[in-house]
């Protein structure tokens, strides 16, 4: 419903009144000369027009001439002039209040439009901003309607694709206003066809001469000007779009190549010396000297625990290769850390032999859900750091605490420590410090998997060291 200020009629009357108000002033109340109400007269009808429009204050300005010629002019009360004089006032005052009023109508028009452009201006800013969101062109292609409706309060928005052969829509009431044939035949002749009494627009997206696709509009007022602009910005978006996904591919591509270089230059290095080992303890075992029952032994132990090495490599590259394709699965179920520290420390026995282990967990701590296997993995990898880095005899330490709804599980070493430098990096693939190549060999993978299980668990994973004084490995997994 309109507002009163809207209402044509009303306006004429509130023009009416405005001048038997300012006559009943003067003429009754407050005597004044001709031209000081001839001025308050042109200003109402300014003010009128102004706010109103053209038509209004010519309206007023007949009305006011007739109101100034009988109560102000002489002979006063009569609608005749005696001096000639006055006519040539009378006219004046006329001519001069409508090309005053035709003068702050067009003031006005202009403000209106400037204000319209504006914020039109406005709008097309806010859509650019929208547009730069997704980085996935089927993502944009479905939030394009949307962001249309919700930047230029259309009530149906459509798209239509070239590459795709495909139309998107905003709701499925839009399918029969805007009927994707019509947007197809748009795209191929390349130019818009603007429905003004069904207020229905139909503008081609634009790369320079190349149409890609177009857009439908329902209920649109929007000028040729923005509708050409939301088209072109559209266009470009998902010219941007599709040129970050092939960069993304490209770069994947070259990427996923150098991971393997690496890895296999990784492996093939670190596979060097059990299998050195192995074959120097079987050549050893082959050979026709007489070995005791101890050295035997010995060497059938290397052969066991060099095997047991190769394997731990081959499934680390394995896991690698299936986290960077993410096919790597898990099997949630709620466990306590617990148990995952009581595996962890079964499986490094032989990394912790010479170590003394000293565990911290309280009994009331909360089920974590994850994957015990997995979570047990993390584990074992950081008490084999632990043991490898750590002197003989040095204790290492496993505790746990909940902590702002997670639980918190750290394994803390008397090792060399991590410069700062090197505490970011370390969890990087196959990243190996100067350090740790002197002390233990390994191929830098165990960490970088450890920190993707974490991640995958909705945890996160870091270190805090000194140099010379040790390092506290820590990792945090959400309470179930």
């Amino acid at each position: 419903m309109r507002s009163l200020s809207d209402n044509h009629i009303v306006r004429f009357g509130v023009a009416a009144i405005a001048i038997g108000v300012i006559t009943t002033v003067y003429f009754r109340w407050i005597p004044v000369n001709p031209t000081t109400v001839g001025f308050t007269f042109l200003l109402a009808i300014l003010v009128v027009s102004a706010a109103w429009g053209l038509r209004y204050a010519i309206f007023m300005a007949i009305l006011a001439t007739l109101a100034y010629n009988y109560f102000f002019l002489p002979p006063i009360l009569r609608l005749t002039i005696a001096d000639p004089q006055n006519w040539v006032a009378l006219f004046a005052f006329l001519f001069t209040a409508i090309i005053a009023s035709e003068l702050s109508e067009r003031a006005r028009r202009e403000a209106v439009t400037s204000h319209q452009r504006r914020h039109e201006v406005e709008r097309l800013y806010s859509f650019s901003q929208l547009l730069l969101v997704n980085d996935n062109v089927f993502e944009l292609l479905n939030a394009v309607p949307k962001y249309i409706a919700d930047s230029f309060g259309v009530t149906d928005a459509a798209i239509y694709v070239d590459t795709r052969q495909e139309t998107y829509y905003l709701n499925h009431e839009s399918q029969a206003i805007l009927p994707s044939q019509q947007l197809k035949a748009i795209s191929g002749r390349g130019e818009p066809v603007l429905d003004r009494e069904r207020r229905l627009c139909f503008m081609p997206l634009r790369m320079g001469v190349r149409s890609v696709g177009s857009i439908g509009l329902a209920a649109c007022d929007l000028s040729r000007e923005t509708l050409e602009a939301i088209g072109s910005l559209t266009a470009i978006a998902i010219e941007r779009v599709h040129t970050v996904e092939t960069l993304a591919r490209t770069e994947a591509t070259r990427e996923s190549d150098r991971l393997r270089s690496v890895l296999l230059d990784s492996i093939t290095h670190a596979f060097r010396t059990p299998i050195t080992a192995i074959k120097a303890s079987a050549e050893t075992l082959l050979s026709e000297v007489e070995l005791d029952k101890s050295v035997r032994k010995d060497l059938l132990i290397v052969i066991n625990e060099e095997s047991d090495r190769i394997n731990r490599l081959v499934e680390e590259a394995a896991e690698v290769a299936q986290l960077d394709s993410r096919k790597l699965e898990f099997h949630f179920q709620p466990h306590s850390i617990q148990e995952a520290v009581d595996r962890a420390v079964q499986g490094s026995r032989p990394a912790l032999q010479h170590h003394i282990i000293r565990i911290d967990i309280p009994e009331e701590l909360p089920l974590i859900r994850m994957d015990l296997d997995r979570v047990s993995e993390i584990l074992i990898q950081l008490l084999d750091n632990a043991g490898k880095y750590s002197p003989p005899g040095a204790p290492i330490r496993i505790t746990a605490e909940r902590r702002d709804g997670q639980v918190i599980t750290s394994v803390a070493d008397q090792g060399p420590g991590i410069d700062d430098m090197e505490q970011e990096m370390i969890f990087e693939k196959f990243y190996r410090g100067p350090n740790q190549r002197m002390f233990a060999q390994g191929t830098g993978m165990g960490l970088a998997i450890a920190k993707a299980i974490v991640e995958l668990h909705g945890g996160k994973i870091g270190v805090t060291s000194q140099v010379d004084r040790g390092s506290v490995f820590y990792f945090s997994l959400p309470v179930a």
